[in-house]
């Protein structure tokens, strides 16, 4: 048997390709050696010359080799001792005992790591994936023929299965049966006469012989299966074993701890059980013993409430009933001589209701109508907190609403004995005639009403005062409550995490500082008890979990038989109340922390509803009195000093209530308003009377107008204060000098700047106008430009003032003052811009009209200037004629007229002004003058004709720049000629 050829790699392929050779007489063959399975596969070529020469079949064949051993298969498959076929050299070699174990490294030897591999790792990276590459494409020979033999196999077993009859392999196959006899052993083949013929041997020994082979292929498939699963086998097995050996185990250990629990019971339980049974008895006899206490407790209950109530102890007495209530259903109910005790108890807690709103109705009207002179201290402070806790403690949240009331009649009462007060003081007013309490007010003088006024917002401030003090503890009340609740759940919760403890056990620091935090008592050694009692818990005392309200029934019950300990104080029963340990049972009655919540806004609120009655009142006394128009006809300064009362009292009630209240600060603004259009009506009116008197003249300029100009000029927007009279009286001015100009006035003028400081002074005393004032003021400077105009322009001065006409010098006179007007608009927009809102910024826009307004107007007084001039060129240039003398009699008039014009506004109107002026009336002049020249054909040629008017000319040139201001002035004359084309 010869081995196939050896495939070698084609040397010219680049891919790696195996190629077999084609001659095989020029392969040479060696023998084949047979190695240990260390090495699965048997390396061929030059890998196999270094090893050492094994056993060949042909030469050795006639003596024994390691190839004519034999073993046997299944043996070696079925071995239990191992859980898997080992292919270990050393296991084979040295035994099943062999281990390995951890060699120690060598300290003359480096710590090789993957880091001294990597230059090789690169280098042949590109080999190793040309390798990988040429694997994949051509399987491994001795893999290929593995495959092939397993799926061989495979596929034999299976085909000779498949030869096997399916009658065998049903799970119903008995030969019993005749129908599956007569299928396996079919008799029909052998002769029936029962004859054993050579015919019939060979049959049944070709059946013998076919089920013997079906025998032998299904004990094969077995074999081979069983095979295959022989480590599941032998594992199954084993621990089967093992199992029954932990069941042994498992049932001796059972049997020991049966034994000593039995000899547990006799010796250490039986004697232990009967103590407990004692003491469990013992126990159950002080309770029956404690509830007698307490029932003998709870029948002297009933007295102690009814004394309580005889001292008004509405606190004490709804803690009782609490107590004993809670006392009823939890630890005495179904007893049957207390089964009235309780309906009994509800009605008195409803009598006790009664009792409180009653007394607490009673306690605000005396607070409320007593003497506003009094001191501020609240009225019988303890009592007060002790109905205000007896109301939250019944749930009686709108006992404000009472308080309420009570404050609106008092309120009404104020403002009653306050005009009672002032009227009594007054002679003139009849009061048997005069019954009306608004009748009465109208009835006084300005003075007498403003003092009423002062009278009444002080005794509203005490009253404020007062209701703030009341309500201040009522809030503290409310806030103590709400305290408590939280510190009750405080303790709650550290009871219920296991911070309870014995009793005659110390408290720790932290349990201590909490029972006098929570503590409002007298004395720290009671909030040590308190919380003890609290926190205590023990099996071996007389008392149970409930001790906490039967403890505080025997301290009520204590009270009640002693006379004088019946009498205590609100204010202690209260803290009693509030004590987390002493009033646990009070504390599902008690409203939750959000009814407390509200509580404590409603005070607030009733807070700010005092402030707001008391400005409703005073809107009374405020209307009553502007009825009649008499506070629109007050002076400035009256309403200025009303306004500045009104502004106080609001401004004390914020400060008092932390209530910004509209209604008073309406009202006035109401009256301001109508102030504002009095007051407006009347300066409106005042400068309608002096433009339609003003006959447009320059004014001389009093002191106190320069001095009032002067302090504007220094940031001060208010009107100077009077001077005594007997000072120094200084000379009026010709000029009224600002910043450096001098500005020629009418009188007129005068007076509208100190209008609208008087304006921009009322908005000072009274910032709310400040809107409506700015609107007015843009109003009256409106009509003081429009009536200027209407007067001036519109020479209306001729008909109402009787002037004859309306001169250069009227006109110039007028363009300065509205130009002084102008200066000024400015200043009012800031100052009025500092008393405005953000918002409100938007009416600023008036200045800017007005503005423009004024320097159109200006700007036609300008116009109208030069129109007069110009028509006097016109008519009088159309007449000239160039012809001697020289210079001409129309150049001479022309010259007459530019000197009177230049003497009526140089006195009026500045420097820059006059020029600019006198430059356009010389445009003007030039181009009448061109217009007549060309009109005459005089032209620029150095003729007789233009000799002369270059005479007139020059006289012109001369004469216009010898006036003032007008020597630098560019007349340019030259204009005058055509230019030749």
């Amino acid at each position: 048997m010869t081995s196939s050829p050896v495939p070698h790699p084609s040397s010219g392929g680049s891919e790696g390709l195996f190629q077999k050779d084609r001659d095989p007489s020029s392969l040479h063959y060696r023998p084949i050696h047979s190695l240990p399975d260390v090495c699965p596969k048997e390396p061929t070529g030059e890998a196999a010359r270094g090893l050492c020469e094994g056993p060949s079949v042909v030469a050795d064949q006639h003596r024994w080799t390691v190839y004519n051993s034999k073993v046997n298969l299944p043996a070696a498959l079925n071995d239990p001792r191992l859980a898997k076929r080992e292919s270990d050299f050393f296991t084979k070699t040295w035994g099943l005992d062999f281990a390995e174990t951890e060699v120690t490294p060598s300290f003359y030897l480096p710590n090789i790591t993957k880091e001294h591999f990597g230059p090789y790792l690169q280098e042949t990276a590109q080999r190793e994936k040309i390798h990988e590459r040429c694997k994949n494409i051509c399987s491994n020979k001795d893999e290929l023929d593995a495959v092939s033999s397993i799926t061989n196999n495979h596929d034999k077993s299976r085909t000779e299965l498949e030869q096997v009859p399916k009658i065998f392999m049903k799970p119903d196959f008995a030969l019993d049966d005749p129908t599956t006899f007569n299928a396996v052993l079919p008799w029909s083949h052998f002769n029936s006469a029962g004859g054993k013929s050579s015919r019939d041997m060979a049959s049944s020994r070709l059946l013998q012989e076919k089920l013997s082979h079906y025998l032998d292929v299904v004990e094969v498939s077995i074999a081979r299966q069983i095979s295959l699963r022989s480590e599941a086998f032998f594992h199954a097995m084993s621990s089967q074993h093992e199992l029954q050996d932990r069941l042994t185990e498992t049932a001796r250990a059972v049997a020991v701890l049966r034994g000593r629990t039995a000899a547990i019971e006799r010796i250490m339980c039986e004697g232990p059980l009967r103590a407990l049974r004692q003491a469990l008895t013992r126990s159950n006899c002080a309770r029956l013993h404690n509830k007698l206490k307490l029932m003998a407790a709870v029948h002297q209950s009933q007295p102690t409430v009814q004394l309580l109530l005889s001292t008004s102890e509405f606190v004490g007495a709804l803690e009782l009933i609490a107590t004993t209530k809670e006392v009823l259903q939890l630890e005495l109910q179904g007893i049957h001589s207390f089964r009235h005790l309780g309906s009994q108890l509800c009605e008195m807690e409803k009598l006790i209701d009664k009792m409180m709103v009653e007394d607490f109705s009673m306690y605000s009207r005396s607070d409320l109508s007593r003497s506003l002179e009094d001191d501020g201290q609240v009225m019988e402070k303890d009592r007060l907190e002790s109905l205000v806790f007896g109301l939250l403690r019944q749930r009686k949240l709108d006992f404000l609403d009472i308080y309420s009331d009570e404050m609106i009649l008092a309120a009404k009462s104020i403002v009653t004995q306050s005009v009672f007060d002032s009227v009594s003081q007054i002679e003139e007013i009849d009061t048997d005639i005069v019954t009306k309490l608004a009748d009465q007010m109208r009835l006084m003088t300005f003075p007498q009403w403003f003092e009423l006024l002062k009278s009444v917002f002080e005794n509203f401030i005490l009253f404020l005062k007062r209701i703030k003090a009341t309500l201040s503890v009522v809030r503290n009340v409310v806030l103590e409550a709400l305290d408590s609740n939280q510190k009750s759940r405080l303790l709650e919760r550290a009871a219920a995490v296991g911070l309870t403890e014995a009793p005659g056990t110390p408290l720790n620091q932290e349990e201590a500082e909490l029972a006098y935090l929570t503590h409002e008592g007298l004395f720290i050694s009671d909030a040590l008890n308190d919380a003890q009692l609290h926190l205590g818990a023990s099996t071996g005392q007389e008392q149970s979990s409930t001790v906490g309200p039967r403890q505080a029934l025997s301290r009520m019950d204590g009270c009640g038989s002693d006379s004088a300990s019946g009498t205590t104080e609100s204010s202690s029963s209260r803290e009693h109340a509030f004590q987390p340990g002493g009033a646990a049972v009070s504390e599902d009655m008690m409203p939750s922390d959000l009814e407390l919540g509200r509580v404590a806004n409603n005070i607030q609120e009733l807070l700010y509803t005092a402030s707001d009655v008391s400005h409703d009142r005073c809107v009374k006394v405020l209307m009553a009195r502007a009825k009649d128009g008499s506070l629109e006809r007050l002076s400035s300064a009256e309403f200025v000093f009303l306004s500045q009362a009104v502004e106080g009292f609001v401004r004390d009630t914020e400060k008092l209530c932390c209530r910004r209240s509209v209604s008073l600060r309406g009202a006035l603004q109401s009256q301001a308003n109508r102030f504002v259009h009095r007051f407006h009506e009347e300066r409106k009116t005042k400068l309608s009377l002096l433009l339609d008197n003003e006959r447009w003249k320059q004014a001389e300029v009093p002191a106190e107008f320069q001095d009032l100009v002067n302090s504007i000029a220094d940031g001060r927007i208010t009107l100077p204060e009077r001077k005594p009279q007997g000072t120094e009286e200084r000379k009026p001015s010709d000029y009224l000098h600002i910043d450096g100009q001098k500005y020629a006035v009418v009188g007129t003028v005068l007076l509208l700047i100190r209008i609208f400081l008087e304006y921009c002074q009322c908005v000072n005393d009274i910032p709310s106008i400040s809107t409506d004032m700015l609107t007015r003021l843009s109003d009256l400077l409106k009509h003081f430009n429009s009536r200027s105009c209407q007067l001036v322009l519109g020479a209306g001065a001729l008909q109402v003032v009787g002037l004859k006409t309306i001169t250069t010098k009227n006109l110039a006179l007028a363009s300065r003052c509205l130009q002084l007007v102008v200066h000024y608009i400015p200043v009012i927009r800031a100052h009025f811009e500092t008393k405005l809102t953000p918002k409100q910024y938007s009416v600023l826009r008036h200045f800017d009209h007005i503005t423009k307004d004024y320097n159109d107007h200006i700007t036609e007084i300008s116009t109208k200037l030069m129109a007069i001039m110009d028509s006097l060129f016109e008519k009088v240039l159309s007449k000239y004629e160039v012809k001697a003398p020289m210079p001409s009699a129309c150049f001479r008039n022309v010259c007459k007229q530019m000197a009177k014009m230049h003497e009526a506004l140089y006195e009026l109107l500045p420097e820059e002004q006059t020029q600019m002026l006198f430059l356009r009336i010389n445009a003007s002049f030039k181009m009448h003058l061109k217009k007549q020249l060309a009109r005459l054909g005089v032209h620029h040629d150095g003729g007789p004709q233009h000799g002369l008017v270059t005479v007139d000319v020059a006289f012109y040139t001369e004469n216009v720049q010898s006036l003032r201001a007008l020597e630098k002035l560019d007349l340019n004359m030259a204009e005058i000629w055509e230019q030749k084309r």
